[in-house]
């Protein structure tokens, strides 16, 4: 069997721009609901989706009136602001990595929302790269939980078993494995050391997806295509 599609998630595989998105929700919310969050509630988004973000944030600030589409939108126009002060930092070989396989399927999971993926597919000029982008808003149930992947593999029309999903956090991980993809896990973008012993394969950067190492994946884990 041979990988016949890529499925990559965004913060922290192809950008870091985790730290930026706590800063311009911080913006957003002290601008726009008076509310000023800690640093537990910056570090919290780290690898999780604006689902779970938003159900933190309530139970920690109640005072919160926003819905979550309104935080998504104020965040998003703050993030504007934040990256033309602090630039947006591309991790090592993401374009070249997306690139490589572009005479196969790929498609863009993440639990940004779906401004915020856009922002940043324009920095890393790849607006028409993948062929399908799930985000936040998309799926009803957010990583860990496969709703995304799945739904991603079937709109590249590739059975999951066929699919490697290319990750950063332990949720990212969890979701690939549950939708029955091939998982590989990156580490330079896993800045707060999440556990990655669950992927398939832990790379150091993108520099090393390469065809070979697809190869290599699917000698050491058999068949996964189910048709």
């Amino acid at each position: 069997m041979s990988v016949r599609a890529l499925l990559f998630d965004l913060d922290g595989t192809l950008v870091d721009t985790e730290r930026e998105s706590a800063e311009a929700m911080a913006r957003a919310l002290a601008a726009g609901q008076g509310v000023h969050i800690e640093q537990v509630d910056r570090d919290f988004i780290i690898g999780r989706s604006w689902v779970a973000i938003y159900d933190q944030l309530l139970a920690r600030h109640p005072q919160i009136r926003w819905s979550r589409a309104e935080l998504i939108a104020a965040t998003a126009a703050a993030r504007e602001g934040v990256f033309a002060e602090l630039g947006i930092t591309v991790l090592p070989g993401a374009r070249e990595a997306v690139a490589r396989f572009a005479d196969r399927p790929r498609a863009l999971v993440t639990g940004s929302s779906r401004v915020e993926a856009r922002q940043a597919l324009v920095a890393l000029d790849m607006v028409d790269a993948f062929a399908a982008v799930f985000a936040a808003e998309d799926v009803a149930r957010s990583k860990p939980a496969p709703d995304g992947y799945l739904a991603a593999a079937d709109a590249l029309g590739v059975p999951p078993g066929a699919c490697v999903v290319v990750e950063d956090s332990a949720a990212g991980i969890a979701a690939g494995r549950d939708a029955g993809c091939l998982v590989i896990a990156v580490r330079a973008g896993n800045f707060h050391g999440q556990d990655q012993s669950a992927a398939h394969r832990v790379i150091d950067t993108l520099d090393e997806l390469t065809c070979a190492l697809l190869d290599d994946v699917v000698a050491c884990y058999g068949r996964r295509d189910p048709s």
